[in-house]
C-alpha cells in the first residue's frame, strides 16, 4: 500500500506551525484570567494586603489543572486531525489499488492504441482525454509528430515538459504534441511525469529520424541527384537514337547490297523494297521499346529520391510491374499444364496418324477387313479423327487459362448457343453426308444421274456433293437433296453388268421388221464402245397408226462417254438406213408418192443395199 506523503505534509504542518500558536494564545489567555482574578481579589479584601500562602498554592494547582485540561484537549484535536488525515490517505490508496486491478484485468482485453510513425510503432495510448478516444488521441499525437518531423529544421531543446494540477504535456513551442494524465500513468504503472519524460525522449528521438529524411539537407541532396537522373536519361535518350540511326543506314545500304527477294517455289511473297521497310519499322518500333523501358526505370527512381513522391513512385512503377509480374507468375505457374497439354497433344497426334495409317491401307485394299467396303475408310477415319479431336478438346479444356471463370464458361455457352440455333442445315448435311457415305450410292469419279442432274462425281464433302456435267458445269449439291432424290449411278451398273444403250426409230408399215431389226444390230456394231457379248437386240415398242417403232438396246461398259456413244450410234443408225433406202418417220412424216422424191440423200446407192 502506498501513502500519499503530499496529504501527510499538511498535517505535519498543522502540528509543528499551527498548534505551537495555539497553545502560546491559550497560555496568554490563562495568565489573563490569572490576573484578573488577582486583581478581584484585592477589590473585596481591601484590607488584607498580602495573600496566604495556602491561597498561592492554590491558585497555582488550578493554574496547572487548567493547562493540563487544554494539552488534552489539543491532543485530541490532533488525533482526531491525524486520524481524518490518515483515513483520506487510506481510502485514496485503496481506490488507487482498486483502479490499478481494474486496469490490469482491462490490459488482457485492451491492446491499446499504436501511434505508428513511418512504420516505427512509438508507444500505445490507453485511457481517454476528456471527452478525447484513444484512437483520435493517437491519430492527433502522429500528426503533430509529422509536421514536426517534416520542418526543414529541428532544435530538440525545444520539446519541453508543461506540468498541471491534471496532467503532463509534452510540447513544442505553443503546441501540445501529446497530453498525458493520471489515468496514462496507471496504465504504465508509473506516473504521469515519468511517463512524460519517457515519451518526450522517444518522440525526441523519431522527430530526429525524420529530420534525417525530410530535412533541408535531404532536400538537397534530392535535387542534385534528381537533376543527375534527368542529365542521365536525356543522354541515354541520344546516345539510343543516335545508335539506331546508324543501325537504318546499316538497314539502307543492306537492302541495296545483300538482301535478295523471299520465295516460296515461284511465289515471291516478299521483294527487296518489303522487306527493308519491315526492317526499318522494327527498328523504329526497338528504338522506342528502349525508350521507354529507359524511361520505366528511371521516372520512378526520380520519384523515389523525395519521401514525399516515393509512394507515388511504388504506385507508377506498380502499374507496368504488376502486370508483367502476374503476366510472368501465371506463366510459370501454368508450365505444368502445359506440360501436360503436350503430352495430351502429342499422344493423340500419334493415334490420329495411326488411324490415317490403317484408312490408307484399307483404302488401297492392302489391308481387307470382311463386310468394310474399300471406300468406307477415309470417310470413317475423317469421323474418327473429328470424335478423337473432340475428346482431345474435352481433355484439354480444364487445363486452359481461366476455365473455370464464369466468364469463360458464360462465352462458352453462347458459342454453343449460337452454333446449335444456326446450324440446322449444316447438322442437316453432315448427317446426310454420313448417311450417304454408308450407303454408298456412289462414289467419286461415277457417273451419276440426280434428277435433272447428270455428270460424274468429282468430290464428296461431310457438306456437299459436286458433280461435273457433259458440259464441265460443276455443280454442288447439298447431301440432304441427294439423300432424299432419286440417283441413278451408271458407273457401278457398267462395272457389273454392262449399261444398255438404246434409241428408238419410227419405220413405216412397208418395210419389213427384220430388215430393220438388221440395220439396227449392225449400226450398234459398228459403234465404238458397244458389246458384242452379250448382243444388241431389237424390241418393236409401238405399232402406231403411220409407222411403227423399234427400239435398238446395246451393252457397253464406257459410262463416261455415254454422249459420244449415243452421238456415234445415231449417225451409224442414219448411215445404214439412207443406204438401205429405208425412210426413218421420226418425227411424224405423212408420205404422198405423187412424184415427189424420196427423203434420202443422193450420195447414197440404196439399190446395193437391197441387193445384198
Amino acid at each position: 500500500m502506498k501513502i500519499n506523503f503530499s496529504k501527510w505534509r499538511k498535517v505535519l504542518w498543522v502540528v509543528l506551525v499551527v498548534m505551537p500558536i495555539a497553545i502560546y494564545a491559550q497560555k496568554k489567555h490563562g495568565e489573563a484570567k490569572y490576573v484578573e482574578k488577582i486583581v478581584e481579589g484585592n477589590k473585596r479584601g481591601q484590607d488584607s494586603l498580602t495573600l496566604t500562602c495556602e491561597q498561592k498554592d492554590s491558585l497555582l494547582i488550578d493554574d496547572l489543572r487548567y493547562k493540563l485540561q487544554e494539552y488534552q484537549l489539543n491532543e485530541i484535536v490532533l488525533r482526531n486531525q491525524l486520524y481524518k488525515t490518515g483515513e483520506s490517505a487510506r481510502i485514496d490508496s485503496i481506490n488507487k489499488v482498486r483502479k490499478r486491478a481494474q486496469i490490469d484485468s482491462l490490459r488482457t482485453l485492451t491492446p491499446g492504441v499504436p501511434i505508428v510513425v513511418e512504420g516505427d510503432t512509438l508507444f500505445k495510448l490507453y485511457a481517454r482525454r476528456g471527452g478525447v478516444s484513444p484512437v483520435n488521441r493517437a491519430q492527433s499525437t502522429k500528426d503533430a509528430i509529422l509536421k514536426i518531423g517534416k520542418r526543414l529544421s529541428f532544435v530538440r531543446d525545444s520539446l519541453y515538459i508543461f506540468e498541471s494540477d491534471y496532467a503532463s504535456d509534452v510540447m513544442f513551442g505553443d503546441k501540445v504534441i501529446v497530453s498525458l494524465t493520471d489515468q496514462d500513468g496507471l496504465w504504465q504503472n508509473t506516473t504521469r511525469s515519468e511517463l512524460a519524460k519517457k515519451y518526450m525522449l522517444v518522440i525526441s528521438k523519431e522527430i530526429s529520424l525524420l529530420q534525417e529524411k525530410y530535412g533541408l539537407r535531404m532536400k538537397i541532396q534530392g535535387f542534385l541527384l534528381g537533376f543527375l537522373i534527368v542529365a542521365a536519361q536525356i543522354g541515354l535518350i541520344f546516345l539510343t537514337n543516335r545508335s539506331f540511326r546508324k543501325l537504318r543506314r546499316r538497314i539502307v545500304r543492306l537492302v541495296n547490297t545483300r538482301l535478295k527477294p523471299l520465295k516460296i517455289k515461284d511465289y515471291e511473297y516478299l521483294d527487296v523494297h518489303k522487306q527493308g521497310r519491315i526492317l526499318l519499322f522494327s527498328s523504329n518500333v526497338a528504338r522506342l521499346f528502349f525508350i521507354l523501358i529507359q524511361l520505366v526505370i528511371s521516372i520512378p527512381i526520380l520519384f523515389s529520391i523525395f519521401p514525399e513522391t516515393k509512394n507515388f513512385a511504388y504506385t507508377l512503377f506498380s502499374y507496368i510491374w504488376n502486370p508483367a509480374k502476374d503476366i510472368l507468375l501465371a506463366i510459370v505457374n501454368y508450365v505444368p499444364k502445359i506440360f501436360k497439354i503436350i503430352i495430351i497433344y502429342i499422344c493423340f497426334k500419334y493415334f490420329v496418324r495411326g488411324m490415317k495409317y490403317m484408312a490408307s491401307e484399307i483404302a488401297t485394299e492392302k489391308l481387307k477387313i470382311s463386310g468394310f467396303y474399300p471406300d468406307w475408310a477415309f470417310p470413317t477415319y475423317y469421323i474418327l479423327r473429328f470424335l478423337t479431336y473432340s475428346f482431345m478438346l474435352i481433355m484439354i479444356w480444364p487445363l486452359l487459362p481461366s476455365s473455370n471463370s464464369e466468364i469463360f464458361q458464360g462465352v462458352s455457352v453462347f458459342i454453343g448457343l449460337v452454333i446449335s440455333l444456326g446450324s440446322t442445315t449444316v447438322i442437316g448435311n453432315l448427317m446426310a453426308g454420313l448417311v450417304t457415305t454408308y450407303m454408298r450410292p456412289f462414289k467419286v469419279g461415277d457417273r451419276i444421274k440426280l434428277q435433272d442432274t447428270e455428270g460424274d462425281v468429282i468430290e464428296k464433302t461431310p457438306f456437299v456433293t459436286r458433280i461435273r456435267t457433259p458440259k464441265n458445269d460443276i455443280i454442288t449439291v447439298p447431301n440432304s437433296f441427294v439423300l432424299s432424290s432419286q440417283t441413278l449411278n451408271y458407273s457401278s451398273s457398267a462395272q457389273q453388268y454392262g449399261i444398255i444403250v438404246h434409241s428408238t426409230v419410227s419405220i413405216s408399215y412397208d418395210v419389213e421388221w427384220s430388215v430393220i431389226e438388221n440395220l439396227l444390230i449392225r449400226a450398234a456394231l459398228h459403234t465404238k464402245g458397244i458389246l458384242h457379248e452379250p448382243e444388241p437386240f431389237v424390241l418393236a415398242t409401238a405399232l402406231n397408226d403411220f409407222y411403227c417403232c423399234y427400239e435398238i438396246n446395246a451393252y457397253t461398259k464406257e459410262a463416261h462417254s455415254l454422249p459420244v456413244l449415243y452421238s456415234d450410234l445415231h449417225k451409224n443408225i442414219l448411215d445404214f438406213f439412207n443406204e438401205a433406202g429405208v425412210e426413218i418417220m421420226s418425227p411424224h412424216f405423212f408420205a404422198k408418192r405423187d412424184g415427189e422424191k424420196v427423203q434420202i440423200p443422193l450420195c447414197h446407192d440404196h439399190n446395193d443395199v437391197k441387193k445384198s
